[in-house]
């Protein structure tokens, strides 16, 4: 599965330009998919991989104002909050979902010593861009 260089370009600087831990280490958003669903017009499916290096955060920030968004797991602990909800670390294999509009106010690895992983998966208008802005 190829994915266009500029999209690729895009997806990295927009999710992990200002992802600094308080070490400097940051996190590195790797694009896995992305296609437009073909039996629902104007939609599309993105995927992301996201690694946290021990003590990395990514900044506050929202999504594109249609994206669904699913957050699964794949390795480590990963501290999230989501619209002001209480904060709740996710182990591999756990997930949670941001809704339209949400805010994420922490995303963050858990641990300072191991890293951690996240796949995220996007539903979202096909011309809804950029997919991550930093909050304000």
């Amino acid at each position: 599965m190829k994915i266009p260089i500029a999209l690729a370009v895009v997806f990295v600087a927009t999710l992990a330009g200002a992802a600094l831990a308080h070490d400097g280490h940051a996190e590195t958003v790797t694009p896995k998919f992305d296609r437009a669903i073909t039996n629902v017009p104007g939609k599309s499916l993105v995927i992301v991989e996201v690694d946290y290096a021990p003590g990395a955060a990514s900044p506050s920030h929202t999504h594109a104002p249609s994206a669904f968004i699913y957050a699964y797991v794949l390795s480590g602990e990963i501290e999230s909050k989501v619209n002001g909800e209480e904060a709740r670390v996710y182990k591999a294999g756990e997930g949670w979902y941001e809704t339209p509009k949400a805010r994420h106010q922490i995303s963050r690895n858990a641990s300072a010593t191991k890293p951690a992983k996240l796949l995220a998966v996007f539903v979202v208008d096909s011309d809804d861009k950029p997919l991550t802005t930093p909050a304000k």
